[in-house]
């Protein structure tokens, strides 16, 4: 629907001829929208002459409160404000009420005026009898609040007896009423109540009790896609295209053809996620994913993956091969696997269409002249060539007759706008690039803003849901569509995903990994999908994560990596099992051991597990040398530390796992030949010391006399970038963390781990969730840590 307006003034003169006061006639044109519609009413008003300021402040109401679905009914509700038929708030309040319920559909002009009481008078002589009644009802409580009684709720009462009395009448006589039983405001009546202060509640014992009400989550809570419409609803106008002529486009489908795309669709939900394949998914994409695809699966509907593969030059098959892998991955099966590519005869097609309607052109200029002219708000010397030339030209384009770069189809639409997507953008270009899917029988291709609006509304997606960069291109969407005169998807933005200490722009991404900062797409510091599954992230845990944000629209707030790692513990915490790794291992001799004794005894694999469970324990072998953390171990003691020092005892971490305690103190410390060197400690142990140190410590012990435990290669990740929000740094590659990533290439672990596979997830006890790496070998099992057990950014601790 397109309204055009002719100019009668400037809107400060509008709004002041319908008797609006000065300071609320600019306040309104301060703001764009308001001062749209506000214009848009008074030319349909027919009042640019001017009108009543009772008129001018209803016409001011229906600027901003008019239902956006019944739009096509605006011109006749305002015949009845400008004739006074409906001449009150309330019965504008009514006839707003009545108008949306009806929408786009014809109506009854009697049920109309019966529903908004046209043509009903009220007489003072029964609005004053309803006000006595009112108020001998509530006399009581009158008398004793005074003037400190809510006029409010008077008022309400009786408007909701006689709904179309007049409001000011219906004052007037209700301050007369407490005039007449109260008489003059007294001092008292003008002071402020006093506050009582609330009673502090007596102390009970510090006893934790459950709540036997628990404050249950809200719907929205439970479930994030309770804030999109119902297919059905898509008649309804949600956006609205100023043009710089004044003209408004108010977005919506007609009812034949709302019912057209409802009969293919059955009335199901039908989504999209449209990932361009030139690089590898990030957990922006997973967020993405989540809301198209659980949008889709909570109203029983269906999401395609489409890619939008309109760049052959960027595009590649690892990156298609990966996407559909990692979709999967993610725990989503799409509807149907299309692409933009599948529909070029059609976009080509539409394309003849637009240039027929004349809204469109063939354009020779240069990107830089574009650039420069689109800077300007300039139209292109080529914008108003006539239809049957461009169609020559296009068609000349697409048989490979025009070389690269000398010629685009440009849609022809506002040059003027105020939105700089609406600056006639490019729709095709000569590209003379094989296609990865429809090889080389295309030498144009469409771009991004032509096609994703029409395949959207060639595969009839119900909801069109993208990030808020996008939110400018709206406009852009929604023109192109209305031009075609084709069905028209629900668009709605949410907030992009950032997360602090990382960068996920491809551009970014792109440079790290080419420029070797890292070890690939799926190197366990990037946020990419790969990344963090190989890191050993679950999609379980990045999904509660991104359920966790909610689908929102605000934007510009970054998301703290702590929120995602606490995803992570809450899953690993109940799934990963229990072992022992030393890092950084310390030879302890323990002396009075039995020197070559081997003790086979038996972990538990989670902290609850029952002892009649022989696959909930494993076998750990114990003997007169084990090895500690180098950390576990200081030659000068203090107080806040509670690993070994000399004078100060430990216990080896036993009695957690086999139900006993060893607990052991220093005898010797063995230096090397640099009397720095800490080449063993030989201890001792005290069975019958009955007071338990603090200290308790992890370990790995030999196997069998004289010979070394399971080594193993641990790498541990960190954050990859120092600030939380690298990309806001001038030199964002300075930033990058040089402990990103340490490696421990000679770490010993239990020997249950021998036959670790790859993926498997491991709690080490004390240092944290760990993965075994698509690197290991036969020869050397490789190991990424996931998580730390606690929260250590910021604190310094490794």
């Amino acid at each position: 629907m397109v309204v055009n307006e002719e100019s009668s003034g400037t809107p400060l003169e509008l709004f002041l001829k319908i008797g609006l006061d000065e300071r609320t006639a600019r306040n309104t044109i301060a703001n764009n929208k308001v001062t749209n519609n506000l214009t848009s009413v008074i030319h349909e008003a027919g009042v640019t002459e001017g009108c009543s300021r009772t008129i001018g402040n209803l016409l001011y109401t229906v600027a901003t409160k008019y239902p956006a679905n019944a739009l096509i009914h605006r011109p006749t509700l305002l015949g009845y404000v400008v004739s006074s038929k409906v001449k009150t708030p309330a019965q504008l309040e009514a006839a707003f009420s009545f108008l949306s319920k009806t929408a786009s559909e014809s109506f009854e002009l009697n049920e109309f005026e019966e529903a908004c009481g046209v043509g009903i008078e009220v007489s003072v002589e029964v609005t004053e009898r309803t006000v006595n009644e009112i108020f001998e009802q509530n006399k009581e409580s009158i008398l004793e609040l005074r003037y400190r009684t809510n006029v409010g709720d008077l008022f309400g009462h009786v408007r909701k007896r006689l709904p179309w009395a007049d409001p000011r009448i219906v004052k007037q006589l209700i301050d007369a009423k407490l005039f007449e039983l109260l008489g003059e405001r007294t001092a008292a009546d003008n002071e402020k109540p006093s506050k009582q202060k609330k009673e502090k509640p007596a102390k009970v014992e510090d006893k934790k009790v459950a709540d036997e009400n628990p404050v249950l989550p809200s719907e929205e809570d439970l479930n994030p896609f309770l804030i999109f419409p119902n297919p059905e609803e898509n008649f309804k106008v949600h956006t609205e295209i100023f043009f710089s002529d004044k003209s408004v486009l108010r977005c919506c489908n007609t009812k034949e053809m709302l019912d057209k795309h409802l009969k293919a669709t059955g009335g199901k939900v039908f989504t999209r996620f449209p990932p361009e394949p030139n690089g590898y998914l990030h957990i922006g994409h997973a967020k993405a994913m989540f809301v198209s695809f659980g949008l889709a699966k909570e109203r029983d509907g269906c999401c395609y993956l489409r890619y939008d593969d309109t760049n052959p030059e960027a595009e590649k098959k690892e990156y298609i091969d990966h996407i559909e892998e990692i979709v999967q991955w993610m725990g989503w099966k799409p509807f149907k696997i299309t692409y933009t590519s599948d529909y070029f005869q059609d976009l080509y097609d539409l394309a003849v269409e637009l240039i027929r309607r004349g809204h469109a052109y063939v354009d020779h200029q240069t990107p830089e002249e574009i650039k420069e002219y689109r800077e300007k708000k300039m139209n292109s010397p080529w914008r108003d060539r006539p239809i049957a030339e461009s169609l020559k030209l296009f068609d000349e384009m697409r048989r490979g007759m025009i070389e690269e770069g000398k010629a685009t189809l440009r849609m022809k639409q506002d040059m003027q706008s105020d939105n700089f997507n609406m600056y006639d953008l490019i729709a095709y270009r000569i590209k003379f690039t094989p296609h990865p899917h429809s090889g080389d029988k295309w030498c144009v291709y469409p771009s991004y803003d032509y096609a994703h609006c029409i395949v959207d509304s060639l595969e009839n997606i119900t909801h069109s849901l993208c990030t808020l960069e996008f939110e400018t291109r709206r406009a852009s969407y929604y023109w192109l569509l209305h031009a075609l005169g084709i069905y028209q998807p629900y668009v709605w933005e949410y907030s992009r995903l950032n997360v602090t200490n990382t960068v996920m722009s491809k551009r970014k991404l792109n440079l790290l990994v080419t420029k070797k900062y890292v070890d690939g797409w799926d190197d366990p510091r990037l946020m990419t999908l790969a990344g963090l599954r190989r890191r050993g992230v679950t999609s379980t845990a990045i999904n509660a994560f991104i359920r966790g944000i909610g689908i929102t629209r605000s934007d510009g707030s970054l998301i703290r990596l702590d929120r995602l790692e606490y995803h992570i513990r809450e899953e690993f915490n109940k799934t990963a099992s229990r072992t022992m790794v030393v890092l950084h291992p310390l030879k302890v001799v323990i002396t009075n051991l039995e020197s070559g004794s081997i003790m086979d005894l038996e972990a538990k694999k989670w902290p609850d597990a029952q002892n009649d469970d022989a696959s909930a324990f494993y076998k750990v072998p114990f003997s007169n040398v084990v090895y500690i953390e180098h950390s576990d171990f200081r030659m000068k003691d203090s107080k806040d530390y509670y690993g070994l020092a000399p004078g100060k005892s430990v216990l080896l971490r036993l009695k957690k796992l086999f139900e006993f305690g060893f607990e052991i103190s220093i005898k010797e410390v063995v230096l090397a030949d640099d009397n720095e060197t800490i080449i063993e400690i030989q201890a001792e142990y005290d069975a019958s010391k009955k007071t338990k140190p603090k200290g308790v410590l992890h370990w790995v012990a030999e196997p069998s006399p004289g010979v070394d435990p399971l080594k193993v290669e641990v790498r541990l990740f960190d954050k990859l970038f120092n600030s939380e929000n690298p990309v806001e740094l001038d030199d964002w590659l300075a930033d990058l963390n040089p402990q990103s990533k340490v490696v421990r290439s000679s770490a010993y672990a239990v020997p249950s781990l021998e036959k670790a596979a790859v993926g498997e997830k491991f709690q080490f006890e004390r240092l944290g969730y760990f993965v075994v790496d698509k690197d290991s070998t036969p020869d050397k099992l490789v190991f990424n840590r996931t998580v730390t057990l606690r929260d250590s950014y910021g604190k310094g601790v490794k």
